[in-house]
């Protein structure tokens, strides 16, 4: 059976929306500790790339679709379900979020919260986005299922 790009799509479009809010929830709460670091010349005050914020919210969009296909791709061989979201999205995450921010963590002078709130940002929120795309998966097979079973 192929992947239904279509519920792929969709999966990765309604999970860049719950990893934008979980963004923006983290971003939140560290933006306390970014105003110090920028006062004290460790961070920019203003970023260096004027389009940044679209930039972000259309990459966290695209990563989010392309673990909505890595989950698509992998359910036949792990199994469909919450359990195997989880499981690409951690090792996403993981892979996406912690490489840098552990360097950042170990070499920047700035709050090590800052770069521990920017993993998590990318952690979780690649664990949400797979798990709400893999929601919006598995209603494609079962519409599928009770087509054929009528």
């Amino acid at each position: 059976m192929g992947i239904n790009k279509s519920r792929v799509l969709l999966g990765g479009f309604l999970g860049g929306i719950v990893w934008l809010g979980w963004s923006f929830f983290i971003n939140s709460r560290i933006s306390p500790l970014l105003t110090v670091a920028q006062q004290k010349g460790l961070f920019l005050a203003k970023p260096r790339y004027s389009y940044f914020p679209i930039a972000w919210i259309i990459t966290l969009f695209v990563l989010a679709i392309l673990v909505s296909y890595l989950y698509a791709a992998v359910r036949n061989t792990l199994g469909p379900g919450p359990w195997t979201a989880f499981k690409v999205g951690a090792l996403f995450g993981f892979a996406a979020g912690f490489p840098d921010n552990f360097g950042m963590a170990s070499w920047s002078p700035a709050d090590r919260v800052i770069p521990l709130g920017f993993m998590l940002e990318m952690w979780a929120g690649a664990i949400l986005a797979t798990v709400v795309a893999g929601w919006i998966y598995k209603q494609a097979g079962s519409e599928k299922a009770a087509r054929a079973a009528a």
